[in-house]
């Protein structure tokens, strides 16, 4: 129990540090390899797919962005990411 507590504080040491010194782009795609690596992936004909379904909500709130600007950089990265609306 211990070790899984001490285990969530340095996840949320990362997740701090990330915000004071990481750009929002950077902290997105930290967060889709996160959850790549936590929840795990498909793999699909077009590459891999998350199991996790991530809404633009989740993922803004996640890295300390507004949903709108999410959308924004999901767009940006559109030639390495694929998403549909509903994650």
């Amino acid at each position: 129990m211990l070790a899984a507590f001490n285990n969530r504080i340095q996840q949320l040491h990362e997740i701090v540090h990330g915000l004071v010194s990481e750009s929002a782009i950077l902290r997105l795609a930290r967060l889709i390899q996160y959850f790549a690596t936590t929840s795990g992936t498909e793999t699909k004909a077009k590459g891999e797919l998350l199991k996790e379904s991530l809404s633009y909500y989740r993922m803004g709130r996640s890295i300390g962005i507004t949903d709108e600007e999410c959308v924004r950089l999901i767009k940006s990265m559109k030639s390495v990411i694929s998403y549909h609306r509903g994650g």
